[in-house]
Formats: C-alpha cells, structure tokens, sequence
C-alpha cells in the first residue's frame, strides 16, 4: 500500500502540481478570497492537476516502457495501471464537484481547464495544435480564481492573456527533453515540427511576452519590481537552458527549462499579488 501511495504520488508530476496549486492559492488570495475561498481554489486546482498528471502516466505507459523511462513509476512498477485508473476517475470528478460552491461560471471554467488538459494527453498530444490546450488551461486558471469570487466579476483579459501565453510556452519548455524519445513513439506535436531551437525560442518568446503583459496590462505605469519580472523571464530562463545542456553533457534527464518557467510564474504571481493590481 505504501509503494502504491508513493508511486501515485510520484506519477501526479509533483512539482508542477505543487507549483501550479500555490500560484492559484497566491492569485486568489490577492484577487481579495477569504481563507475560505483560497482553500477551495487550491483543492479544485489540486484536484484537476492530479487527474492530469495521472491520466498521463497512464495513456503514457507503453510509450514510456518503450524508451525505458525510469522516472515513471508505472514503467518501475511502482504504481500499476489499475491503481492509475482508479485515482484518476475520482480526482477528475472531484474537480466540478469542489469547484461547484464557487458558482456555475467559476466551476465551468475549472472543468474547461481540466477537459483541456485531459484532451492535450490524448489525443492532442500528437498533433500541430498541441499547444493549444495548454493555452486554454493556463488561461482558464485565473478566470475561474477572479470568478470565484463573490458576485463573480469578470476576469481583466490581460490576466487571462498573460496566463494563456505563459501556458504555451510552457508546453514548448515541458516538451524539451522527451523530442528524441517522442519521435521513436511517434509523437508528432508543435514543438516537435519546430524542433529543438525552435521550441526553445518559442518557449523563451512566449514567456517573455507573458510576463510583459503582465507588467502592461494593469492601470497605471509600470513599477519596478514588474521590470524587475521582465528581467527575471529573460534571465531566469536563460539560466534554465543553460543548466539544461549542463545535464544533457552528463547523461541527466534536462528537465531545467521547465523548472524556469515554474519559477518565472512563481515570480510573476507573486510581484502582481504584491502590487494590489489584479481586479
């Protein structure tokens, strides 16, 4: 049973399902929610992100038990397919049902992200438009945090904007390490046709451009510390890519441009929630 829970926990792509909750518990602490209503965004959140992570593991198995990926708990054995299954069916229920209290608005946008991500793990995964359900994920996140609230006030499209973009390049930084393992399992998305250094000027445009609309977007001029945002989403990713080939030299798995769009939104969230100017 232990082996089970660590494998499940494992196979829910912990970190951008940690990071991605604590960015939806950030924002709606300061788009103005009650303790209350923060913890029903990140349960909602949390819920569609395990759904996500699970239902990829398990579409995924034999592609992954194809290139041997060790990192998988369901190629390991650590968690077996019927275990995937029967977690990810409740947690995908789960997401409506705790978004539901916030208003039928809120809960729709929460199940048109979650549907979104469930349709890029198949079937758009492997086609032109892959990146569009990352867009629409990501863009949905922050329309159902603003229409959560009371009275469900419409979210500032450059919010949505913003989060729409920073999702793209998302799916253009994820993608990075596994073009080689993709192309011997057939999997022939946007950022495979582009290829490497296109995905990675793709993924650096797109980022760059949402943290611009993010400093852009509210009234008023821009402070420093949303230039200093702009600054972190050229340099952070930079860094990112550069730990990346570091990892690559060694035989490691690089998985560091990621991880730098994680930490740019982190960023990003955190100086706009700082700044007061959200709605």
């Amino acid at each position: 049973m232990s082996m089970s829970v660590l494998g499940l926990v494992r196979a829910s792509h912990p970190e951008p399902a940690a990071a991605v909750t604590v960015v939806a518990a950030l924002l709606a602490r300061g788009v103005g929610h009650d303790p209350g209503g923060i913890t029903v965004v990140a349960l909602t959140v949390l819920a569609s992100q395990l759904a996500v992570g699970w239902s990829n593991d398990l579409i995924d198995a034999d592609r992954d038990a194809t290139v041997g990926r060790t990192d998988k708990p369901v190629t390991t054995g650590a968690v077996s397919r019927r275990v995937l299954a029967r977690a990810t069916v409740p947690a995908a229920v789960a997401t409506p049902l705790l978004a539901l209290p916030t208003g039928p608005a809120a809960a729709l946008c929460a199940t048109l992200g979650l549907l979104s991500a469930l349709l890029y793990n198949w079937p758009l995964k492997s086609t032109p438009v892959s990146v569009l359900p990352y867009a629409v994920s990501f863009g949905a996140l922050p329309a159902f945090v603003v229409l959560a609230l009371p009275g469900a006030p419409a979210p500032p499209f450059w919010l949505v904007a913003a989060a729409a973009l920073l999702g793209a390049g998302a799916h253009f930084a994820n993608v990075l390490p596994d073009l080689a393992d993709d192309a011997r399992t057939g999997v022939r998305g946007l950022p495979h046709r582009l290829g490497p250094a296109g995905s990675r000027a793709a993924a650096a445009g797109l980022l760059l451009a949402a943290t611009v609309v993010l400093v852009l977007g509210p009234p008023g001029p821009p402070s420093w510390a949303g230039l200093s945002a702009v600054a972190a989403a050229v340099g952070v990713p930079a860094l990112g890519w550069y730990a990346g080939r570091t990892a690559a030299g060694a035989g490691v798995r690089q998985v560091a441009a990621f991880r730098a769009v994680l930490v740019v939104a982190l960023i990003d969230v955190v100086l706009l929630v700082a700044s007061g100017r959200v709605v």
